[in-house]
């Protein structure tokens, strides 16, 4: 797969996370270098606005992206 085309820019690793420790590198490799479209935080910036991605999401927080989604939703 792809690199993810917003991990450089990615706020979620400005601070957050770093992508050199053990849990950072992990979500790096499956959902930034792996498969972005399973990343809870592309999910909901791709769908309805990076303005709507909390920087307290984590890539796997699926159950939160889907409800911010569907409150959202335009």
């Amino acid at each position: 797969m792809d690199t993810c085309e917003k991990l450089e820019k990615c706020p979620f690793y400005q601070g957050k996370m770093s992508m050199e420790s053990g849990l950072g590198r992990m979500y790096k490799r499956r959902y930034c270098e792996g498969d972005k479209l399973q990343c809870a935080r592309y999910q909901i910036a791709t769908t309805v606005g990076p303005e709507f991605v909390n920087n307290n999401i984590y890539p796997n927080m699926h159950d939160i992206a889907e409800k911010i989604i569907a409150e959202n939703k335009k």
